[in-house]
């Protein structure tokens, strides 16, 4: 802070040093001070808004429509906003609650149904009773032939998959997840699809592979719609569908060693 020093005579004659500060010094130090350091006097000093609440009454603070609302006034909106936000995450919340509610219930019916199936047929018949139930097109159900004892006299045949030739799909949608949801290609759903079932009326997919590291089948959901299926929606149906049936299908068929 710079200082002025004036001279004057004391009583005894002596000089002494007096030392006054200016309005402009006092004001240009204050400049000086941060917004940081307002801030943790602040904060050490809450009293200092109950010492000052006449003058924080007088603040003006920009607004972008009424150019300006008093402190009070703007800490109520704020606090209003804080509300609406909270009541719009608590809504949310609950439609999320409601939804996952409704996906638990459909996995429960379906694991009731899947539980009394007698063969693979039945099994595969049961799982596309189910989606037509959603709204989808269809499910298919494949076993990878590396890892399946599928030979005859079973009559599994048709739910058979190539484990090697399916590669370039699992390279593809696969290699990072075992679930994939979008759609597929001209080329993948003619692999997929049985030879009497037309390409033309899949929109979208969703793909799970199953068993613990994914090697033991696939199963598949189809949807007309394009967008019924996207990245980034949840996969949390299809997974525990897939958990369950590696126990099922071993039942009736044995797996290779």
């Amino acid at each position: 802070m710079t200082v002025k020093t004036v001279a004057s005579i004391d009583r005894n004659g002596e000089d002494s040093a007096k030392s006054v500060t200016s309005a402009e010094d006092f004001n240009s130090s204050v400049n000086t001070i941060d917004e940081e350091t307002i801030c943790h006097y602040l904060l050490d000093h809450p009293d200092f808004f109950i010492r000052h609440a006449k003058q924080l009454e007088s603040i003006q603070i920009p607004h972008p429509i009424r150019e300006a609302v008093s402190l009070p006034e703007w800490h109520m909106a704020r606090q209003r906003n804080k509300i609406e936000q909270l009541e719009s995450e608590i809504t949310l919340l609950m439609e999320h609650a409601s939804t996952n509610e409704a996906l638990a219930d459909q996995l429960q019916l379906l694991q009731n149904q899947m539980i009394i199936a007698t063969d693979l047929n039945h099994l595969s018949e049961i799982l596309n009773r189910w989606t037509k139930l959603l709204g989808l097109s269809g499910a298919y159900l494949y076993l990878f032939d590396d890892k399946w004892q599928l030979n005859a006299p079973l009559n599994y045949h048709h739910f058979t998959l190539n484990a090697a030739k399916f590669n370039f799909i699992r390279v593809r949608h696969l290699q990072y997840s075992y679930q994939y949801l979008g759609r597929l290609n001209s080329t993948e759903l003619d692999f997929l699809l049985p030879p009497t079932q037309s390409r033309a009326h899949i929109g979208s997919v969703a793909l799970s592979l199953f068993g613990e590291f994914g090697d033991l089948g696939l199963l598949m959901f189809t949807s007309r719609h394009q967008d019924h299926y996207q990245t980034g929606q949840g996969t949390w149906l299809i997974e525990k569908i897939s958990e369950t049936l590696p126990i099922l299908i071993s039942r009736w068929i044995k797996r290779r060693a």
